[in-house]
């Protein structure tokens, strides 16, 4: 069988396609456009709330006597509406505030603008590319436990990410009631207090009032490891979420992954939280050198008082980083985050 060779088109062409698409797109009326918030994403498609109704509502059609009931889905504040995006719009996540339109007699959408970011959660994905996680996010919680065993080098890494993306965090110890007396993860959440993070204990079954208080009029994210009981978290709160959960593998002690898409969930009068798949690593290979300096606050402040421009912070003499941590103004554990995290990004800086 012979092969069918792609045709190459010339740049005239191409232009003429840019234009034809470009028309097609303009050709829109975007004068009916209704206010809608990304709910959730399934690759091309999206899923939208209305935030808005239309002032003249599309009638439902008439039909004879006997005639079969034609699919009609009225246009209502809170419905949720399966929609395709304009092909001139960048990739849209959960959290977006978008201008949609909606046909009842097909219960689905069109996408047509995008509306200005208040901030946006992105993370490099394995294809070392930068992909957008969630927008518009005023909060992001950072849930560890007991169970499965907490990893302060990976929630450095969330809170570097927080620090770069410009949104508050804050730190959720949950499952307290596992705790053994004098456990060292107290010793942990008290050193993240001092360095002025906002921390709340939660335990399984608790009473979480404090905690919802806390989410009232926010948009948050919920990160951390598999396991740790974000959903568990989420489905207290809000009963008629029905997230999914699952157990720990009494075998790897690993949490199970049980969230397959990025979703909102409205909460109160103008909250939401956003569940997004559980992941074990959180790289940060797309920052540069100053961001992550910026993301140890305590460490940035000793960044330039070493004797040698060039300190590599881990063998030279008068080093400032090594003599805060003698002083007791960084923390060992702090300092092995912070090199570990320089090291990954100068290794993919030099590939690249």
């Amino acid at each position: 069988m012979a092969l069918i060779r792609k045709r190459r088109l010339t740049e005239q062409q191409q232009r003429r396609i840019q234009k034809q698409q470009k028309t097609r797109q303009e050709d829109i009326d975007t004068s009916n456009d209704l206010e809608g918030l990304v709910v959730q994403h399934y690759g091309r498609q999206l899923e939208v709330q209305a935030l808005s109704i239309p002032s003249d509502h599309p009638d439902k059609p008439q039909v004879a006597l006997g005639e079969p009931e034609p699919f009609w889905k009225p246009i209502e504040l809170g419905s949720v509406w399966r929609c395709h995006t304009r092909t001139n719009l960048e990739m849209l996540v959960t959290g977006d505030k978008v201008k949609w339109q909606a046909d009842p007699n097909t219960g689905l959408g069109i996408i047509t603008a995008i509306q200005p970011r208040s901030s946006l959660l992105t993370r490099p994905d394995r294809y070392h590319k930068v992909k957008p996680v969630a927008a518009n996010i005023s909060l992001i919680v950072i849930v560890f436990a007991p169970l499965p065993e907490p990893a302060p080098t990976l929630i450095d890494r969330y809170l570097v990410a927080c620090n770069d993306a410009n949104i508050p965090a804050l730190l959720v110890l949950n499952k307290t009631d596992l705790l053994k007396e004098n456990d060292p993860i107290l010793t942990m959440v008290q050193e993240y207090r001092d360095l002025g993070y906002e921390i709340i204990l939660t335990q399984s079954n608790g009473d979480l009032s404090e905690f919802r208080q806390r989410l009232d009029n926010e948009t948050v994210a919920f990160v951390g490891q598999s396991g740790v009981g974000k959903s568990s978290l989420i489905n207290s709160i809000i009963p008629n979420a029905e997230q999914k959960t699952n157990i720990i593998s009494e075998n790897s002690a690993l949490g199970q992954h049980t969230t397959t898409s990025t979703r909102l969930i409205r909460f109160g009068e103008n909250g939401a939280l956003i569940d997004s798949p559980g992941i074990r690593e959180f790289g940060l290979w797309h920052l540069d050198l100053e961001k992550i300096d910026s993301g140890f606050p305590e460490i940035s402040e000793q960044i330039g008082h070493c004797q040698y421009r060039n300190c590599t912070h881990t063998h030279e003499k008068k080093c400032a980083l090594k003599q805060s941590v003698e002083n007791g103004q960084i923390l060992a554990r702090r300092l092995d985050s912070y090199l570990r995290l320089v090291d990954e990004i100068t290794e993919a800086q030099q590939k690249n």
